[in-house]
């Protein structure tokens, strides 16, 4: 981690991570796609369910990238215990959160999903989908822990063994639960609540075999407060990212539910296939960042520097090809999925354009944020992933669609970005000059 040479050892970190985002988004996508055969109304549950996922996946990211981040640092240091603490502590973490998370949901599921932006005819597939994934809850949030602290340490090829397992299971078993045994969008929600199970099975079997460096135990458990509140002092831009996510989502399904469910199923569709473009991006600075902090804790300034341009670089040519070609095929890519409902196709392709004409500015805005992550800039870092979803989009989603109608629904992110990028330019900038004036130490 600190001696080979950067370009090559980010992508050999980053191809396995993002094949796993990748096959994520796809088993996501596998979802609308096969629901969206039942109808208008189902296929919008999914989208309403998404932003319940993306709260689950900002718990698991928060922790596990908090947590990954630290016991990566104590790592190149060579501190082995205290980053087993960390991992240890990390895990009792989230599952405590996540099963109240479970409890709470399943007895207050109804008034959740109508929170979440369920309209009446919407409500009874999104009860039908949500109830299983809030079983499937702990689950799921402590695989995304698993999973970080195996990528940070550079173990990405075992994180991506029980991610993509699970994802391609998914896709298998979604047809068969909703077709073959008739089960509808419940039968969607169990083959995801399966899938991973299986995936915490082969993400926790990893650590059992000890094909990591950490070691899980009950006697690494931390009695500190200070241990926890690091950990998610550490995450909290991962917070600010995947919760501000479930926020964003929840305000879009609400401001577009008032164009009728063909909207709300448009706008889901068109955020899977963004999301599915942009997994490819969050793969390749999730495989940078273990390089950033591990290089960072050996306190190796100059391989960080290089790394994060290295990135900022590669993945603007990566999101750019992709973004232009799902700009050319962005209608038959959204009317693969509803094509019964032109409402549906219409509205999906503007959105889905539009967002993909600021895509191409996207490389800069994760390989800044995450950097400042992986070197301990939380406040910055937490900032950067406030702004996306938040500081920028929360407004113009909640304005736009009351003066300019649907448009406004479908340009709201995508003007985000661009007011996104300006911000990250500028701490990018800063970033790169303060590593170039630190110098390289030996520290082992």
């Amino acid at each position: 981690m600190t001696q080979a040479p950067v370009e090559p050892l980010i992508m050999r970190l980053a191809v396995p991570t993002v094949i796993s985002m990748l096959v994520s988004s796809i088993y996501n996508m596998a979802d609308t796609f096969f629901v969206s055969q039942l109808g208008t109304s189902a296929s919008a549950a999914v989208g309403i369910v998404f932003s319940l996922m993306a709260i689950m996946q900002a718990i698991g990211f928060t922790i596990g990238m908090g947590s990954g981040i630290l016991s990566s640092r104590r790592l190149g240091a060579g501190k082995r215990d205290e980053a087993n603490q960390i991992a240890s502590s990390a895990v009792f973490l989230v599952i405590i959160i996540s099963s109240l998370i479970a409890i709470l949901g399943l007895i207050f599921c109804k008034e959740l999903m109508v929170f979440l932006g369920s309209t009446p005819t919407i409500l009874p597939y999104a009860l039908d989908y949500g109830s299983f994934i809030l079983i499937a809850c702990p689950v799921i949030c402590t695989s995304f822990v698993l999973n970080n602290l195996l990528r940070n340490e550079g173990k990405a090829f075992y994180a991506m063994l029980g991610i993509t397992t699970g994802g391609i299971l998914n896709i298998f078993l979604d047809p068969i639960f909703i077709f073959y045994f008739k089960l509808g969008t419940r039968g969607a929600a169990m083959a995801t609540a399966l899938s991973q199970l299986i995936s915490f099975i082969i993400l926790l079997t990893m650590f059992i075999k000890k094909k990591s460096n950490l070691t899980l135990s009950v006697k690494y458990i931390s009695k500190s407060a200070k241990t926890y509140l690091n950990i998610l002092k550490t995450g909290l831009p991962s917070l600010s990212r995947q919760g501000l996510a479930s926020i964003a989502t929840m305000t879009l399904n609400i401001q577009a539910a008032a164009f009728g469910d063909a909207a709300v199923a448009a706008m889901s569709i068109s955020g899977r296939i963004t999301f599915f473009l942009f997994s490819a991006l969050l793969g390749l600075g999730q495989g940078f960042q273990p390089v950033a902090g591990f290089n960072y804790g050996a306190k190796k300034y100059s391989r960080v520097k290089r790394a994060t341009l290295f990135t900022a670089f590669f993945g603007t040519v990566v999101i750019s090809t992709l973004a232009i070609i799902c700009f050319i095929f962005a209608r038959p890519l959204v009317s693969s999925f509803r094509k019964e409902d032109l409402d549906v196709i219409i509205i999906g392709t503007k959105a889905l354009r539009f967002q993909c004409l600021t895509l191409i500015l996207c490389g800069i805005n994760v390989a800044t944020n995450m950097s400042l992550q992986a070197t301990g800039h939380i406040a910055q870092a937490t900032y950067l992933a406030l702004c996306r979803q938040g500081i920028y989009f929360l407004p113009f989603i909640l304005i736009l669609p009351s003066k300019i109608g649907v448009l406004g629904v479908e340009i709201a992110q995508p003007l985000s970005d661009i007011l996104t990028f300006i911000s990250s330019l500028i701490f990018f900038i800063r970033l790169i000059k303060e590593l170039g004036g630190k110098k390289d130490e030996d520290v082992l």
